[in-house]
């Protein structure tokens, strides 16, 4: 980083699918480590009054709003059980904005935008499982609407490490700022 990181009251933590569906597939980073750091960055966020939004990806029970593009690797085709998209216990807390999402990215169709530019917002810190799908699909969609963004990587996995490693070393150093849970604490804290 060329300069010390500073977070202030306009700075919100966005967490991406940390749910047990997606925790208990197999990540490149274990989800163990993702999950500890995802409660860190949020208990710290919550300490300072500043804002949580835990996104989590879900269907209607009948699969009617899954997505039906044609495409070579296909997505579900039912939809996974209600259990899939509860998120731990250990992470949400009260008064945390929780957004249901149908798509990769977090701003499409949902309320994301409107909930955060309502709170003063305009840097988010992210993370969350996958790195390359809807983390970075969160962060491109960010990065248009002119939110300054901060990635937390030690709070980040993706099922396949060269797909992590690509978003962190080529997009995301072009999008924002790459920093550790460390250090984004201690931001918050100076």
């Amino acid at each position: 980083m060329t300069d010390t990181l500073t977070l202030d009251s306009s700075t919100a933590l966005v967490l991406i699918d940390l749910q047990n569906g997606i925790l208990s597939l197999p990540t490149a980073t274990p989800s163990a480590d993702v999950l500890r750091n995802g409660i860190a960055l949020a208990e710290a966020f919550r300490a300072r009054k500043l804002p949580v939004v835990l996104v989590k990806v879900a269907w209607s029970p009948d699969g009617g709003d899954l997505p039906t593009t044609d495409v070579d690797r296909p997505g579900p085709a039912t939809a996974p059980p209600a259990a899939f998209s509860e998120i731990p216990a250990e992470l949400a807390a009260l008064g945390d904005v929780i957004v249901t999402k149908r798509h990769w990215g977090a701003f499409t169709g949902t309320e994301l935008d409107l909930q955060l530019r309502r709170r003063g917002i305009h840097r988010i810190v992210l993370g969350g499982i996958s790195t390359s799908v809807g983390v970075e699909s969160t962060a491109r969609t960010a990065w248009e609407h002119s939110y300054s963004l901060v990635f937390a990587e030690d709070a980040t996995a993706d099922t396949d490490a060269a797909s992590h490693a690509h978003s962190f070393g080529k997009i995301f150093p072009r999008i924002g700022r790459v920093s550790t849970t460390a250090e984004i604490i201690a931001a918050l804290s100076g």
